[in-house]
């Protein structure tokens, strides 16, 4: 039987130090089969967020076990992590996070780049392409819509083929259409790529076409639900 893409045992963070320290992550332990989506909901504060930075290698956890797609995060160095996030971990963000000095193409093209694909901008092309961005793919982000601002943001996340994409409220600064078509393409990219999905949502019914909801609150995991 394959491992996980994600297995969580009893981790624990505490950001900040003395007197503003705050011990957001409590004992959080999680499975998550490979090729599964989850949704992760709860209420502002709970630790939604950082366990999804905790997921993608953005935050190491004080103590527990971080395990993705078989690899144990914290007996990493620093730079194998990075290696190891350029790999196996997209991550798409709800404010984009685009070089505003780049196009579209050089954006998806970047972290192609520092992992020394030779391919990087053939492949940032077809990433763009299948996103519906290939006739935009040398506008820069200042030049683009919000919805179209994301799609080169899920572009360049996808475009390493990762066993995990992460996304953290992806609609979140969009309006109602534009939220839509941007779930339509999270959920029709993960299907057909087979990949592992968690994403991190306020909006329930964004999280209910997710095959499972894991509750979030004070720091641990409250509850989990299955979706027919």
């Amino acid at each position: 039987m394959s491992d996980p893409a994600i297995r969580l045992r009893d981790v624990h963070l505490t950001l900040g130090q003395g007197r503003t320290a705050v011990h957001v992550l409590k004992g959080v332990s999680l499975e998550v089969a490979r090729g599964e989506s989850v949704g992760v909901v709860g209420p502002s504060g709970s630790g939604k967020s950082t366990l999804l930075m905790v997921l993608a290698g953005l935050e190491q956890a004080d103590s527990g076990t971080v395990a993705i797609a078989g690899t144990e995060l914290g007996a990493l160095s620093e730079d194998q992590l990075a290696a190891f996030r350029g790999r196996e971990v997209g991550i798409v963000f709800q404010s984009f996070h685009l070089i505003p000095n780049m196009t579209a193409l050089e954006n998806v093209a970047v972290p192609l780049e520092l992992s020394g694909r030779p391919d990087a901008f053939e492949r940032a092309e077809r990433e763009l392409a299948a996103v519906g961005l290939g006739l935009r793919a040398h506008h820069y982000p200042g030049e683009l819509s919000g919805g179209e601002q994301q799609r080169v943001a899920i572009a360049r996340a996808l475009a390493p083929e990762p066993a995990l994409l992460v996304a953290d409220e992806p609609t979140g600064n969009l309006d109602g259409e534009t939220g839509r078509q941007i779930a339509d393409l999270l959920f029709s990219e993960q299907k057909r790529r087979r990949m592992t999905m968690v994403l991190v949502t306020h909006d329930t019914g964004l999280a209910a076409r997710c095959g499972r909801e894991v509750r979030v609150r004070s720091g641990t995991v409250e509850a989990e639900a299955a979706f027919a």
